[in-house]
C-alpha cells in the first residue's frame, strides 16, 4: 500500500487541497455565525436599547404592568 507523503509533511495531516475546503468550509461557518449574531444583536437593541435614554429604564415598569395584567385575567 501507498503512503502518500503529503499527509505526513503536514502537522494537522491533511492535504493541501484537504486544508484549503475545510479553511473553506470555517470562514463560511464563522461568516454565517458573525451574521446571525449581528442580526440579533440588532433586533435585541431595537426591542431594548442597552445604554438608557433620559427616562432610564421606564419601559421594564410598562412591561411589569403588562404581565401582571395578562397573568391576573389568565388565572
Amino acid at each position: 500500500m501507498a503512503v502518500n507523503d503529503d499527509r505526513h509533511s503536514s502537522i494537522s495531516g491533511l492535504t493541501e487541497a484537504e486544508a484549503r475546503e475545510f479553511h473553506r468550509l470555517f470562514v463560511g461557518s464563522l461568516f454565517g455565525f458573525v451574521l446571525v449574531a449581528v442580526i440579533a444583536h440588532f433586533l435585541a437593541w431595537q426591542w431594548r436599547p442597552w445604554l438608557p435614554g433620559v427616562h432610564g429604564y421606564s419601559m421594564i415598569d410598562h412591561a411589569r404592568d403588562a404581565a401582571a395584567y395578562l397573568f391576573s385575567n389568565v388565572a
